[in-house]
């Protein structure tokens, strides 16, 4: 086995065990391993792979509905964003991108750490739920990572675990579903990618 798919695998099973536990980061934690021998186009389609695959699963064992009010303004801001991530990847070289991924490690997991210690935002408008879904469309474009701004603001919204879950959960089957099919229609993804898919969705199927 070439040792990029080695690498792919082992991104994979990482990423789909963590997800199993906590219901998303899938993306995170799989390309903390991708960056270092894959190419971010390509990572980025395993990304949203992986996350389309273990966001399904996952779906079957929500008991709540969707929280529509909140959902659709984000899913809207993330319409928006999408397309503006998928441009930006286009121009962004390895390098760059091993450097934007680190930043957003440096600036995200401590923010996750205190986040139970920053003060709680009551009640938001619609305008700023769609700003976050703009944003997570961004990222999730760039580089399939739509449950980093949603994961935040639930915190700081101080959501219980329960409510968390339901809407980063539907939020990311959706906008992951989008840009994966935003990506195959605009010919983003390869014919040398599908037999990565292989190796990505077992390890969300064992999880």
């Amino acid at each position: 086995m070439p040792a990029d798919w080695l690498l792919l695998a082992l991104g994979a099973a990482v990423g789909g065990f963590v997800q199993g536990l906590s219901g998303f980061a899938f993306g995170m934690v799989a390309m903390s391993f991708w960056v270092w021998g894959i190419e971010p186009h390509v990572a980025t389609v395993m990304v949203l792979v992986g996350g389309v695959a273990g966001q399904l699963l996952a779906t079957f064992s929500l008991r709540r509905a969707p929280p529509w009010a909140m959902l659709l303004p984000m899913l809207a801001g993330a319409a928006l964003g999408i397309p503006l991530g998928m441009w930006l990847l286009h121009w962004v070289n390895a390098a760059l991108f091993k450097l934007f991924f680190g930043a957003l490690l440096v600036l995200w997991c401590p923010l996750m750490l205190v986040s139970q210690r920053l003060p709680n935002l009551p009640s938001t408008s619609r305008w700023a739920e769609g700003a976050v879904g703009v944003g997570s469309g961004v990222l999730g474009g760039l580089g399939g990572f739509t449950g980093v701004l949603p994961s935040l603001w639930c915190a700081l919204r101080g959501f219980d675990k329960e409510q968390q879950r339901t809407l980063i959960q539907y939020f990311n089957l959706t906008t992951l579903s989008a840009t994966l099919l935003a990506y195959l229609g605009t010919g983003g993804v390869s014919r040398e990618m599908w037999p990565m898919f292989a190796i990505v969705v077992p390890a969300l199927r064992n999880r």
